[in-house]
């Protein structure tokens, strides 16, 4: 069956921004669909609302609209474009939720327009719990016993007919939101009323709880012949009960017996045929781990978050062969991309092991509940590949970067067997502590009902940690190597180095071998370079005669660290290939466009570390190693490679070190005659007393080296500035904490490009926020509005001068304060940042392409580029942060120095109040012109009452004085709190109730509301 040449046109929905439960998999899977369809000869115009994304680049699709993803907007584009066909099933729960939107009010029909892969009828009968039910009725299917309810008193009806514990499961939500798992009469009230307000068809489904089950997930594809496989089995450690993108997954399903895989695989297989689907589709499912009996959990008739997964774990492209299915093409007729040879019918074949962690936010939000149910809360995720689940896990722990030591030494034997009763983030690590107490498998299972089999898997490698204790010989040291340990683990246990446990490995002959992904089990040749790490296996990575380069990526994706450092991987990969050298990447992040493997030269998915990077630097032997794109991440290697003869590209890591360090960097800003906040750096608590005494609070402190402004706060009196010292930072000689005093002002930030000789700043960034808000979570305007020419004159020669000053090669941010006129350096990263994505599409300059080439050595004169900042655009474009608070109950939503979003969106238009609108809008702000207002302003912000008042009422809103207790969505539309109440957040967060805690915030908002129409604009 051929593709469909009836269609010409094809628009692509996007996933908006990055949020809990909707992540950069999305960015993978969208882009991979833009240039599958783009391969097939069809035009592509693409919508999505997040600048950061690789699939905005104008060179993905043949149409870019960065516009908020809603329906007034995609008319519009709709009726510019008049595409034939819409591809919704790409763009996550945003993109299929537009779909039905976009049916419901008649737009798909008005304009003709055909829903490609899943037709609305597969999506109403997988995402409606009341048909999903009848349907599975129909086909014989069991699914728990369960009941559709529309309000409280329904929800309150069956939970006194089925009994608790029960499982609440919004309808047409993505991540598990306003779902979770009730125990009595209070919580059924509280999650079914979050439940319904979170649901865009206020229903959710009561159903009887399967908790301890094991949870198998099966992605399946299916074309419009019937032709359909299973491209990849998962197993959740964790039972029933966790949120799978919460849960520890391994692939292949490790503990089904032959027979119960036929029988789950047989009913996917049934399912996805009865759903007539064509293209990829998530089913989850439950099996008594006792009785063997199975049910039903949740379809997604869609490319999911675990698709991706799936995807990196079988080296099956599922987004790319779902495209090709959706315009009519067959698996029997699709080569399976690759081995280049095989056909796309071909069920993929593992043999080793992958195991997914999620990446959680509880370093950030320390005082939330860390407990783990049906809601999502990950803001990420790391995969790991090895020969067995014990390499695979202990690559997947190091990969994770939290910062947490995971030590649990301290704690008694029944505190921990009673906490891991509860999953949490911390589970993992308990259950290896206990297990090293020698408390019994039995024992744990009966307290996690996690399989013995997972257990019995961790309990081996305690066995092999205690077997080092007491022999140190090169056996033992093979052995460890075989199951995964690390140089480091292996030298704490031996009290040695690991430099000295590295230099043994060497001298014996014990490294690491490279083994392919390739679909097949080795049956077909690949022809993708695709590998993972082992000790003791033959080594199938050949290198070749072409000199290379490696770009280490940025690990998984965590607030402060997004998909921003993704696309500018990706950027240098294109870069260095366009360059004439062989780009080798290494990343641990299953969920990028980095780590598709079609996207460089060489791919290795390994965790970020000294060690494991040393082990593809050894074999590949590159001619330099690029680390500015990688985010923090991958420039905390800096150092480490560099000692190990190592050549770092860019920026010298003597050079980094100058501004990072807070000594060295005064030095070079006081040569230049540059202005900076009065700081220092302090080693003890002593130390900041004696410091803070010499400055007037507030002050500002933060930690050396973080990432996202971790731990950074504004310290009011010598109390706080105690109790931050004390809970908040283990500060010492290795941990320096800087303190700074606090300047109030406008904040803006530059990215700079230099090749040492030229350099080049593609724009000016102006903060909305005043000084006091972390940069990521600000609202940020290109070109600057309220910046004098004067201002900016003297924030692009300061750029200049501290890049020569710093010897810049490569990318540079600068974050400036303007205050009373004076413009001040707050904060220097001789690295990519976060904003390189916004301004490389707003100013259409390719700021990462020319960072690589000005790294690898070539002058950027060559490309006619002078010194000096690039001109700015006509066009205004403003990127708002977005926020996942309503996934994590009880996070301090107060804007603050450290950051706390995990996303962002972008507008833009011809003027800036339109630009601020579009802006609001695609952040999921949709207020106009009427609604109620609680106001709850602080002392310093009280002087601005009546303005705000003034206006909001001028604009049709009515201004209301409420109790707490009394606030719901239906009477209050916006809250304005700046008076830091906690309580106040917290109901705007669970009544889903827009928040601005800043004023500055809403004073843009009141602005924006200036702009009666917006318009749509191709990028």
């Amino acid at each position: 069956m051929s593709k469909d040449t009836d269609i010409h046109k094809i628009l692509v929905i996007g996933s908006g921004p990055i949020v809990i439960g909707q992540a950069a998999e999305f960015d993978y899977s969208g882009s991979q669909a833009c240039l599958s369809l783009k391969e097939e000869g069809y035009e592509v115009v693409l919508v999505n609302s997040n600048p950061a994304t690789i699939m905005t680049d104008k060179d993905i699709a043949d149409e870019v609209y960065i516009e908020p993803i809603t329906i007034d907007a995609i008319e519009k584009i709709i009726e510019k474009e008049l595409p034939e066909a819409i591809l919704p099933t790409l763009g996550g729960q945003t993109g299929l939720n537009m779909a039905k939107d976009l049916a419901d009010a008649g737009i798909l029909k008005k304009y003709g327009i055909e829903l490609l892969g899943t037709k609305l009828q597969s999506i109403e009968e997988a995402e409606d719990r009341e048909l999903f039910k009848q349907l599975m009725k129909e086909l014989d299917e069991p699914v728990p016993e369960s009941t559709i309810a529309n309000s409280l008193e329904d929800a309150k009806k069956l939970a006194a007919k089925i009994g608790y514990p029960l499982v609440i499961r919004p309808a047409y939500t993505l991540g598990g939101t306003g779902g979770g798992f009730v125990h009595n009469d209070d919580e059924l009230e509280t999650i079914v009323n979050n439940g319904l307000e979170m649901s865009p068809v206020t229903q959710v489904l009561v159903e009887k709880s399967i908790a301890g089950y094991k949870e198998i997930e099966f992605e399946v594809m299916r074309d419009a012949k019937d032709n359909a496989l299973i491209v990849c089995s998962m197993e959740n450690v964790d039972p029933v009960g966790v949120h799978t993108g919460d849960s520890i997954v391994v692939s292949p399903t490790q503990t089904l017996s032959d027979k119960d895989y036929q029988m789950l695989r047989d009913a996917a297989l049934k399912i996805i045929r009865a759903l007539d689907i064509e293209g990829g589709v998530n089913i989850q499912m439950a099996i008594d781990q006792h009785s063997g009996d199975y049910f039903i959990i949740e379809v997604n008739p869609r490319v999911s978050r675990s698709s991706a997964l799936a995807s990196k774990a079988t080296g099956y492209p599922i987004a790319k062969i779902s495209s090709k299915i959706a315009v009519g093409m067959t698996l029997d007729e699709i080569i399976n991309p690759l081995t280049g040879k095989s056909l796309a019918e071909f069920e993929p074949a593992l043999d080793y092991i992958v195991t997914k962690i999620p990446r959680l936010p509880f370093d950030k939000f320390t005082d939330i509940d860390n407990s783990l149910g049906t809601q999502m809360k990950a803001t990420g995720e790391v995969m790991a590949i090895g020969r067995n689940f014990e390499t695979s896990l202990l690559k997947a722990i190091r990969s994770l970067e939290d910062g947490n030591s995971h030590d649990f030494t301290a704690h008694s034997t029944d505190e921990l067997l009673e906490s891991i009763k509860t999953s949490t983030d911390q589970r993992l690590f308990q259950i290896l502590e206990l297990l090293s107490r020698h408390i019994s498998v039995e024992n744990i299972h009966n307290n996690t009902q996690i399989n013995q089999f997972f257990l019995y898997k961790m309990q081996h490698i305690i066995e092999i940690a205690e077997e080092l204790k007491d022999d140190q010989s090169i056996d033992a040291l093979k052995l460890a190597k075989q199951y995964g340990f690390s140089d480091q683990q292996i030298a704490s246990i031996w009290k040695s180095s690991e430099a000295d446990v590295y230099n043994t490995r060497i001298q014996n002959n014990i490294v690491a071998g490279f083994k392919m992904v390739d679909t097949s089990a080795g049956e077909f040749d690949s022809t993708t370079p695709y590998y993972y790490s082992t000790f003791g296996q033959s080594n199938e990575s050949k290198v070749s005669d072409k000199k290379s380069i490696l770009i280490v990526g940025s690990g998984p994706i965590r607030i402060g660290q997004g998909v921003e450092f993704d696309y500018a991987t990706v950027h240098s990969i294109f870069a260095v290939k366009k360059a004439g050298y062989e780009a080798i990447v290494i990343n641990s992040n299953p969920e990028t466009v980095s780590t598709d493997f079609s996207i460089s030269d060489k791919l290795y998915f390994e965790p970020l570390t000294i060690e494991d990077v040393m082990n593809v630097i050894n074999l590949e032997k590159p001619a330099g190693v690029i680390l500015q794109f990688g985010g923090q991440t991958a420039i905390n290697l800096s150092e480490g490679l560099s000692k190990l003869g190592v050549n770092v590209l860019g920026t010298t890591v003597e050079d980094i070190n100058i501004s990072e360090d807070r000594e060295l960097f005064s030095h070079a800003i006081t040569s230049l005659n540059i202005k900076q906040p009065y700081g220092t750096s302090v080693e003890s608590i002593d130390g900041a007393l004696q410091a803070t005494q010499e400055m007037n609070y507030p002050v500002l402190l933060r930690p050396s080296y973080v990432i996202g402004g971790k731990a950074m706060r504004i310290i009011h009196n010598e109390q706080e500035l105690l109790n931050y010292m004390q809970t908040a930072v283990n500060v010492s000689h290795q941990h320096p904490v800087l303190i700074d005093s606090y300047l109030y002002g406008t904040e803006a930030e530059v990215d700079i490009i230099s090749d040492g000789e030229t350099v080049i700043i593609p724009g000016i960034i102006e903060h909305v926020e005043s000084s006091g808000v972390h940069s990521g979570d600000s609202m940020a305007i290109y070109p600057p509005q309220h910046i004098s020419f004067n201002i900016q004159k003297q924030i692009t020669d300061i750029a200049i001068k501290l890049a020569k000053k710093l010897k810049t090669i490569g990318l540079m941010n600068i974050q400036f304060i303007i205050s009373d006129n004076q413009v001040y350096v707050i904060e220097v990263n001789q690295r990519a940042s976060r904003t390189v994505p916004f301004l490389s599409k707003v100013t259409d300059v390719p700021i990462v392409d020319l960072a690589t080439n000005a790294i690898l050595g070539t002058p950027l004169t060559s490309f006619g580029y002078e010194t000096g900042l690039i001109t700015p655009s006509s066009f205004v474009s403003v990127k708002s942060p977005v926020f996942s608070f309503n996934k994590l109950p009880g996070a301090d939503a107060n804007l603050s120095p450290e950051m706390k979003s995990t996303g962002e969106v972008m507008g833009t238009a011809i003027d800036y109040d339109s630009a601020l609108a579009k802006s609001f809008s695609a952040a999921g702000i949709n207020i106009k012109n009427h609604g109620n207002v609680l106001l709850n302003l602080s002392h310093h912000d009280a002087e601005q009452n009546k303005q705000l008042i003034d206006s909001l009422s001028a604009f049709g809103f009515n201004i209301v004085d409420m109790k707490p207790a009394e606030i719901t969505e239906e009477n209050v539309d916006l809250i304005i709190n700046t008076a830091e109440d906690d309580h106040l957040n917290n109901i705007a967060t669970a009544f889903s109730i827009p928040l601005f805690t800043y004023i500055d915030t809403a004073n843009a908002f009141i602005q924006s509301l200036n702009c009666d129409d917006i318009m749509v604009e191709k990028i």
